[in-house]
């Protein structure tokens, strides 16, 4: 194995495509094998996806210049501009890279004056936009800033949303003294001034609300943080235990598995895949030692069985229940399973949209394992991507959220508020089978303090 490591080699294998496993410690002979030859495209279009992109909401009164502002910002004709008000109606997202600062999805939203049944229906849509984005920019124009522009403030300051104040239609009538005063004595908050229509400060204007931008938005809204880059040093095997079953798509692996391959590589790492029949025949011929394995939650007790105990094991899902949600909550609510009584009902969250197959995770194997684990009979209620729900979350005795991989940390987290804020535990797909499959402990050592591992008693 040392001239492998010495020369850091940073390549994907899965063992199905070995051709001489006894040959592993010969460089030369890495050509034999075979690997995905589009890798890097398959990286490029799959791990810059939904999480890696800041969100930021427009919000303001019908006719205030959203749409012109987006425009302005994307340097393209990309939103409807009217002299009629209220021509954006219902949230709109656009996905488009900021020159100077990067690739956003900027949300163009309803006016928060609407009007009429319709228009309070429209409103509220906005107001829902809220818990997704990381930055809101509340338009205001002709000094007018009113109750309309308090609501909207006490939303944003209720989901943590960090905000910025601009005053559009510059060319047209200036931000005044009074209104500064006004504005700045409940928030301290810089206001500044723009125009999309004066073509001489059209760029100044341009450039300094983009550097406002920048200091306003979250850092981690755009700079993704490692997955497992504290657990793994320079030249480290990371081994990766991915099923392919009913549920695989075709042709390629799912993004939390793509994701984590590329961490491990931007680490200085290496990443073997194997499928889980594979685990026990490779690590033998192998004498392969990683310094991590990740399985597929599904299948924790397969690889519980394989992987020597002297080797940290945890899932992906799990992975990035600490990365991307609430993981210190997760940590208090999964143990509550074992307290689940007949008549309860528990909410699984998937926060993406994807076909349903006959053994469905979220579905059908969780509340099988649950009812299985607890002999309780238990409701399940399963809502996917970010829809409201249709019920009162106070109904639930558990909330199971998915990795969450299509979306940001800011849209788990108040997806799983009104939980927290009404004293309902929350737990992650992953961390919730691995209780049920009794090895949660060995699952999250990884990431919690022996102390905390030793006041586990479940079983």
């Amino acid at each position: 194995m040392k001239p492998f490591l010495i020369h850091s080699i940073r390549v994907l294998f899965t063992a199905h495509y070995f051709l001489d496993l006894s040959n592993i410690d010969n460089t030369e002979s890495l050509s034999s094998y075979q690997y995905f030859e589009d890798f890097n495209t398959l990286f490029a279009k799959m791990t810059k996806g939904k999480d890696a992109k800041p969100h930021i909401g427009i919000f303001g009164r019908r006719n205030n210049g959203k749409s012109s502002l987006i425009n302005n910002l994307a340097g393209q004709n990309i939103a409807i501009v009217s002299t009629v008000a209220g021509t954006t109606t219902d949230p709109v997202k656009k996905s488009f890279e900021i020159s100077g600062f990067g690739p956003v999805v900027l949300i163009d939203t309803a006016g928060i004056d609407d009007e009429g049944v319709l228009g309070n229906m429209r409103i509220e849509k906005s107001f829902e936009t809220i818990k997704t984005i990381d930055l809101g920019i509340l338009i205001i124009a002709n000094n007018k800033f009113g109750d309309f522009e308090k609501q909207l403030i006490d939303k944003f300051m209720f989901y943590e949303t960090p905000f910025i104040i601009v005053h559009n239609k510059a060319d047209i009538e200036p931000l005044n003294h009074e209104t500064t005063e006004i504005i700045k004595s409940l928030y301290p908050i810089q206001i500044i001034e723009y125009s999309s229509i004066d073509v001489k400060l059209s760029e100044q204007y341009r450039e300094a609300l983009i550097e406002l931008i920048k200091k306003a938005i979250p850092e981690n809204s755009y700079k993704v943080k490692s997955l497992i880059g504290d657990l793994v040093s320079y030249g480290d095997i990371v081994l990766l235990i991915t099923p392919i079953d009913i549920e695989a798509p075709a042709g390629r692996l799912i993004l939390p598995q793509v994701q984590m391959i590329r961490d491990i590589l931007d680490n200085d790492c290496i990443a073997i895949v194997v499928k889980e029949r594979e685990v026990d025949a490779f690590l033998k011929r192998t004498g392969i030692k990683p310094k991590l394995a990740i399985t597929d939650s599904q299948i924790f007790l397969k690889a519980d069985a394989s992987i020597p105990k002297e080797i940290p094991l945890t899932g992906f899902s799990v992975v990035l229940a600490r990365l991307k949600g609430d993981f210190d909550n997760y940590l208090k609510g999964t143990p509550k399973i074992s307290e689940l009584k007949d008549g309860d009902r528990v909410l699984l969250l998937e926060s993406c949209s994807h076909h349903v197959s006959c053994d469905d995770i979220g579905r059908v194997k969780i509340p099988r394992w649950i009812s299985n684990f607890t002999g309780k009979k238990i409701e399940y209620d399963v809502v996917s991507g970010l829809d409201a729900l249709n019920r009162d979350i106070k109904d639930y005795a558990l909330v199971i959220q998915c990795g969450g991989c299509m979306i940001t940390r800011k849209q788990i987290l108040n997806r799983l508020k009104p939980a927290i804020d009404a004293g309902i535990p929350v737990t992650n797909y992953g961390m919730a089978i691995a209780w049920v499959q009794g090895i949660y402990k060995r699952a999250i050592e990884p990431f919690v303090k022996r102390e905390e591992l030793d006041h586990l008693d479940y079983l």
